[in-house]
């Protein structure tokens, strides 16, 4: 059975049409490359916001490894 019928039968309505996403009207970065400007603006930034998320991960590691790990007594540091 098809879904339309099956809608019918049920007294549903017609499913709506699907909307169209926008289409990305921005000129491309080359004419025979296929990236727009928005493209490589969002690629910026996220990008961006991934490398500060590990910038922040690598600090967080090393306050573990340096501090946090001999103050529990996990290990002891090799030059101290």
């Amino acid at each position: 059975m098809g879904e339309a019928k099956r809608r019918a039968q049920q007294g549903l309505p017609p499913r709506e049409p699907k909307r169209e996403s926008p289409k990305d009207t921005s000129p491309r970065i080359v004419s025979w490359f296929p990236l727009t400007r928005n493209q490589a603006n969002q690629f910026v930034k996220v990008t961006t916001r991934g490398a500060w998320v590990g910038i922040g991960a690598l600090v967080v590691f090393w306050i573990v490894l340096r501090f946090i790990g001999p103050a529990a007594g996990w290990w002891t540091l090799a030059d101290g």
